[in-house]
């Protein structure tokens, strides 16, 4: 853009381009050491979630291949940051959207989405409680979602097989951490819901640095990836650890797991905001405790760096004491 008045013109053209960059900050408060943890402030995204990326990227590649025509209907599935970051993108790009999500996550997201000029629909539980969603709750909404994308004709995101997904992280949040690091990054850890991030991150990172270690964050009782029978399917990490390996996963890049309690993923997201005057969610708080364990553990130097993501603002939850799904 050209220059306002002799000054450089800082404008933003849309929303779309609040999409990326956002800051890496040092968790020094927090972890004092061993090693040191950075974060990666994915809460700034414009729909207040790491999922923003991957939202607008995989419409832009529907745009481009022409499975979504201009000002076409869109269809998700999601748990709720997908669709808060889906609605953003079509608010600007002007698509209609529909999204399914179960009456189980955070009614928040809901109004977030509604906010923006996306239709969502709540689907009822099948086996999970507020707060609580399984792979069943999942399963039910994406039969919803499937229905209205066979009745409307529309396109289906389909983020959990959507190669974009990944591609995303590949192509912004990878290069983002390594230049902020100053290409310095002996770890990379995430949870997964999806695997988009983990999968595109870790890629990109591993091919700069072959050493780089790379974990896979999944909660206690619910860890598939780890190999692991699945004996709590209810938990608090919303949109991760549905208790099955993700289509988009693949294990080449993965060095190991991390498994992290509800009471350790609540206590970091409290620290979190007391240490760093950061309101994060549970996953947020979920990676914090992992890279704790991991820098604590001995399997990386001392003066390790370990590079996390703070995946979405505390707003988007209502305490499990306070159901809303009738909202």
């Amino acid at each position: 853009m050209a220059p306002i008045d002799g000054v450089d013109n800082e404008i933003k053209a849309s929303a779309l381009d609040l999409i990326g960059n956002t800051p890496l900050v040092a968790l020094d408060r927090l972890h004092p050491g061993p090693g040191r943890i950075l974060a990666k402030c994915e809460f700034m995204n414009p729909g207040a979630s790491i999922k923003c990326r991957s939202s607008l990227y995989m419409i832009k590649k529907a745009l481009e291949s022409g499975e979504l025509k201009p000002g076409g209907h869109v269809v998700e599935v999601t748990s709720g940051n997908q669709g808060c970051g889906l609605a953003v993108v079509c608010a600007v790009m002007n698509h209609p959207l529909t999204l399914t999500m179960s009456v189980g996550n955070s009614a928040q997201r809901a109004i977030h989405m509604e906010a923006l000029g996306a239709k969502c629909i709540r689907v009822p539980q099948v086996e999970g409680t507020y707060g609580n969603v399984t792979l069943a709750d999942v399963k039910a909404v994406e039969e919803v979602g499937l229905k209205i994308v066979d009745e409307q004709n529309a396109y289906y995101v389909n983020q959990f097989n959507n190669d974009g997904n990944c591609d995303s992280h590949y192509h912004t949040t990878g290069p983002e951490i390594w230049r902020q690091t100053g290409h310095r990054v002996d770890a990379f850890l995430a949870t997964v819901g999806t695997s988009g991030t983990f999968m595109g991150t870790s890629k990109y990172l591993k091919e700069k640095n072959p050493n780089l270690k790379a974990f896979v964050v999944e909660p206690a009782g619910s860890e598939p990836i780890k190999g692991d029978p699945v004996t709590k399917p209810l938990h608090l990490l919303q949109g991760s650890g549905y208790g099955c390996v993700p289509n988009l996963f693949k294990f080449d890049n993965m060095d190991g797991t991390i498994s992290v309690t509800d009471e350790e993923a609540t206590e970091y997201k409290k620290l979190i905001g007391e240490k760093e005057g950061l309101y994060c969610g549970y996953t947020s708080g979920a990676n914090v405790a992992a890279a704790v364990k991991l820098l604590k553990s001995g399997k990386l130097p001392a003066d390790a760096w370990v590079v996390t993501t703070l995946n979405d603002t505390g707003l988007k939850y209502t305490p499990v004491s306070e159901d809303l799904t009738k909202v």
